[in-house]
């Protein structure tokens, strides 16, 4: 199963609920609806709610599953979504309480959202070859919760499978094929990428990658200091692939300085494996930018977030400088905080403004040139 239809221009209800605990993040519907935004859909109405625990056949339960239907019958929506990952009963059970008569309503969760998006960005080959793997292996999770039509028997003899065997273990041994050449043409890009960054790594140049929570001005950055054109976008998700360049810091400084995709919270396993590839420039960095959105009031979870994905990836020990970006909309001046014996403790810019870069350029060019000690121990 892939995302079952494309949301773009449709309207959709959000369903977003605390589970146990209050959540950490307190209100999750503003990044949700924004992930729902960027795949192209409109949010009519954020059903929001609190469970002790999910309901194990519709997530929500029934009482809740009665708000989501009026929500869709008032507002004429086309599908729903739920902002946790559901398993595939709980989508079909969803889709058969919510679906009126002849009107059918999709359901899709937080994965199904961001396979969508990470689909319509994806632009060289290796992208679109690593958001496939995801897709891929996303649906083989679903395939083994079940689906209705893949209880039928088929009595196809040959290749195929003999006879009784189900269509779910057909649709299984394709999508293991599939996955299995998609591993093997991704393997190839990395060896070409493994080659470009040992090339990088023998010619001394201080190699520089810039992660952080998506939205959070990464390529604004990276192309404020490299003079580049990396697409940008107040949209999530805006870069998914990595672009390097070669980046001149002054006499005798020279960096490679590489965009990455942005992370969020709770980025599905599937995607974090079939990018592995790519985030390879961030394990093999000397140095990582952590850009943080300095107005988000929640920036402190958003850059534990970031390193959790960073400690899944093997980059948890690469020294990182933390620049607080957008300091245009927070209101702090532009500084390069060091402590009392010279430390680096963070550096605040406005990638967009400019204000503060010649400051966080000075920082690299002086560890570049190997000058002096400024780079801070790994977080």
């Amino acid at each position: 199963m892939s995302i079952r239809r494309n949301p773009e221009r449709s309207r959709a209800v959000l369903v977003t609920l605390d589970i146990g605990k209050a959540s950490r993040d307190g209100d999750r519907a503003d990044e949700a609806t924004r992930l729902v935004n960027s795949a192209g859909a409109e949010v009519v109405e954020v059903i929001r709610g609190r469970r002790d625990r999910p309901d194990a056949a519709t997530f929500a339960g029934s009482g809740k599953v009665e708000e989501i239907k009026l929500a869709i019958l008032e507002h004429r929506a086309d599908f729903v979504v739920f902002d946790q990952q559901l398993s595939a009963a709980q989508i079909r059970n969803l889709e058969r309480a919510l679906s009126d008569g002849a009107a059918a309503v999709q359901v899709y969760d937080r994965t199904d959202i961001i396979l969508n998006i990470f689909a319509q960005r994806a632009r060289t080959n290796e992208g679109k070859l690593q958001v496939e793997l995801a897709r891929l292996e996303h649906l083989s999770t679903r395939l083994v919760k079940g689906w209705t039509h893949l209880e039928r028997q088929r009595g196809s003899l040959g290749k195929t499978g003999g006879p009784g065997e189900k269509q779910i273990e057909l649709d299984r041994r394709m999508i293991g094929e599939q996955v299995k050449k998609l591993k093997l043409r991704l393997k190839k890009v990395g060896r070409v990428r493994a080659t470009q960054r040992a090339g990088r790594a023998r010619s001394g140049v201080l190699r520089v990658a810039i992660v952080g929570y998506t939205n959070a001005g990464k390529s604004t950055l990276f192309n404020r200091l490299s003079k580049g054109e990396s697409y940008v976008a107040d949209k999530l998700f805006a870069t998914l692939d990595t672009t390097t360049r070669r980046v001149y810091l002054g006499e005798g400084a020279h960096m490679t300085l590489s965009d990455t995709v942005g992370f969020i919270r709770d980025l599905p396993h599937t995607l974090v494996e079939a990018f592995k590839a790519t985030l390879e420039e961030s394990v093999e960095a000397d140095l990582l930018l952590h850009v943080v959105d300095s107005a988000n009031p929640r920036y402190h979870e958003q850059m534990d977030d970031v390193n959790e994905v960073l400690a899944e990836i093997g980059a948890a020990e690469i020294p990182q400088l933390v620049v607080y970006n957008q300091i245009d909309r927070s209101g702090l001046a532009p500084e390069v905080m060091r402590d009392p014996y010279g430390k680096i403790l963070n550096i605040k810019v406005s990638a967009f403004t400019g204000a503060g870069i010649d400051g966080l350029r000075e920082v690299l060019a002086d560890a570049a040139r190997g000058t002096a000690h400024p780079l801070p121990t790994a977080a």
